[in-house]
């Protein structure tokens, strides 16, 4: 694949596609690839993140269990795991398996945040981009404490 493509593809990501073109040049650039071969493990729940991955080729598996019970779902190319983890460190919530072999793209959030100080028209747009996701959050909880309460009332 030829840096044009990887960065097409990139911009295929909900969270890149809103990128200026000289930042999503960036981020392809500068982003380490990790190669995985099948079993290989990309991070293990209850990790302190240091970044997010891209998935380029292959396939993961992304489980809350740490105790070999089987995968709770199954990422394939060009999805972005650990979207937060670019923001802030964080626990990871899950552990991340390669199904088989598969190619990650890291992005430190180092990287992230010189990116977003050297585009601000980027970083204004994922502001945005991330105060939508919160308020959606917001949103979802809220609709699920009003079903919550609901049959809170029926079973009196």
């Amino acid at each position: 694949m030829t840096l044009d493509d990887d960065i097409d593809n990139l911009a295929r990501i909900p969270l890149f596609s809103i990128f200026e073109p000289n930042a999503l040049r960036m981020l392809a650039l500068s982003a380490e690839t990790r190669l995985l071969r099948a079993g290989d493990v990309l991070f293990r729940r209850g990790e302190i993140s240091d970044g997010g991955y891209v998935l380029t080729e292959g396939s993961i598996a992304l489980t809350a269990a740490n105790d070999g019970r089987p995968q709770s779902k199954i990422v394939r190319p060009w999805t972005l795991i650990g979207e937060t983890a670019l923001l802030a460190p964080s626990t990871r919530p899950a552990g991340a398996i390669a199904q088989e072999p598969a190619t990650a793209l890291k992005i430190l959030r180092p990287l992230f945040h010189l990116i977003l100080e050297q585009h601000p028209a980027t970083a204004a747009r994922v502001r945005d981009f991330f105060r939508c996701r919160l308020l959606d959050l917001i949103h979802d909880i809220s609709a699920e404490a009003s079903v919550s309460d609901s049959d809170v009332g029926r079973l009196r």
